[in-house]
């Protein structure tokens, strides 16, 4: 497995938080993604589309501190819910492992899949309630 990652939702102020998180650990963002940037049938509410869909922020040894804007028909965020397990595996079958076995009588949210991005990504709740989301970025 090559990293665990936290990944934090916000309720529309995720771009603040990650500024203070930047000015806090120093460097730059990987990746800054609005909605907007997203296929018509995924975008949420045009009220949301210019928030933000996924910021990277590299924090040192490796690891990466995540985030995105939560649209609102995903529910309100309740202290508790608003973070996430990420794991970046090393590849397409070990992501298949780790979400096929941590998923296992939990509630999957979405299926494990070639993203619309080009990532073999999913996330669900596991049987305890903890928030994951698998990740593995092809080699260009």
């Amino acid at each position: 497995m090559a990293a665990v990652n936290p990944y934090l939702n916000f309720d529309g102020n995720t771009e603040e938080a990650f500024n203070f998180y930047k000015s806090v650990f120093g460097g730059e963002f990987d990746v800054v993604s609005k909605f907007d940037a997203m296929p018509e049938e995924y975008q949420p509410d045009q009220s949301e589309i210019n928030k933000i869909m996924h910021i990277s922020l590299p924090i040192g040894g490796g690891s990466v501190l995540m985030g995105s804007d939560r649209p609102k028909s995903y529910g309100p965020i309740n202290k508790g819910d608003n973070a996430y397990i990420a794991i970046k595996a090393d590849s397409e079958e070990e992501a298949t492992k780790l979400f096929n076995g941590l998923s296992a009588g939990g509630v999957i949210t979405m299926p494990l899949a070639k993203a619309f991005w080009g990532d073999f990504f999913g996330m669900f709740n596991d049987k305890f309630g903890v928030q994951w989301m698998i990740n593995y970025t092809y080699n260009s």
